[in-house]
């Protein structure tokens, strides 16, 4: 979708989602809260930029089941996936990169300002699209807690086992599991033996911007997701912005006592941001941040 009235190529959000279009009502979970703004294609379209709203299940299934169909079972000809290949993470970031082919194609869009949004489960995908796809020139993370923006090896909330052991696993590769396993013919691995942790994760965006955004328990973001931590590990990831010229969030606390921001209380001054909003899980209540924030730190014409 494109600002019918545009002067000139436009910047364009691609949404990670159902795929749902305007004239389709949204899905939302029942007693979900309701944020207080308008829907985030409206301020997209409202700001003048336009946006893509991507179907992960038209890319792979969002279940173990579907690994030997999508686009990675058609890479493994139907057959079960080999412990190092790609979860559903990873292939939703693919095709998030095909959607940005079809992208540059388009003359009413600006091509060198394409980012990437997500929440939850898509929060997660959306910082593996942006890590391995450098033509992606901005991000907004929403609410991606662990295997997205929260560090495994901080024991709070949803931690490793949480998703090796439950439904979960297919998002990763499958040699994710060993770090959840308590007995094997390689012995016990936690999260401690991981050779990464999610900090690593968002340096790899540097020095291309990214704004992490997280709601409130209270309307629905839940404590699990580990606001707190995910915030720590976006400070740790700051020298990556350093070292390659850009600015982080100015936080000089070392990561390890930083102290969450309040909520509403944004740190956008750099190419690297944080702000937890008063919303629920999801990140429309900081949309219009995001779009003021990226429109400075990407240059608008």
């Amino acid at each position: 979708m494109l600002p019918a009235e545009a002067k000139g190529p436009v910047p364009v959000l691609i949404m990670f989602g159902w795929g749902s279009m305007p004239d389709e009502p949204p899905f939302r979970w029942p007693g979900a809260y309701e944020p207080k703004v308008p829907p985030s294609p409206e301020q997209l379209i409202g700001a003048g930029w336009g946006y893509v709203s991507l179907s992960t299940a038209s890319i792979q299934a969002d279940n173990g089941a579907g690994l030997t169909a999508g686009i990675i079972g058609l890479a493994n000809r139907g057959q079960r996936r080999r412990p190092d290949d790609w979860g559903a993470l990873r292939a939703w970031g693919w095709g998030a990169s095909r959607a940005l082919d079809y992208l540059a194609t388009l003359p009413a869009v600006d091509a060198r300002r394409v980012g990437i949004e997500g929440v939850s489960r898509y929060g997660k995908a959306a910082l593996v699209a942006m890590a391995f796809e450098p033509r992606f020139a901005v991000a907004l993370i929403g609410s991606a807690g662990e295997g997205g923006v929260s560090p495994y090896r901080r024991d709070f909330g949803e931690v490793v086992e949480n998703l090796t052991g439950s439904g979960a696993y297919h998002w990763m590769a499958g040699n994710f599991l060993k770090y959840g396993a308590a007995e094997s013919s390689f012995g016990a691995r936690t999260a401690a033996d991981l050779p990464m942790d999610a900090h690593h994760l968002i340096a790899l965006c540097a020095p291309r911007p990214v704004f992490v955004s997280y709601g409130i328990p209270d309307n629905g973001d839940a404590l699990w997701l580990d606001q707190q931590g995910s915030y720590m590990a976006t400070v740790a990831a700051g020298p990556a912005w350093r070292l390659l010229g850009a600015r982080d969030l100015g936080v000089a606390e070392d990561y390890r006592t930083a102290t969450l921001p309040p909520v509403n209380h944004g740190l956008l001054d750099g190419e690297l941001a944080w702000r937890q909003h008063d919303g629920g899980h999801e990140s429309r209540t900081n949309m219009g941040h995001f779009i003021r924030w990226a429109e400075r730190v990407m240059g608008k014409k």
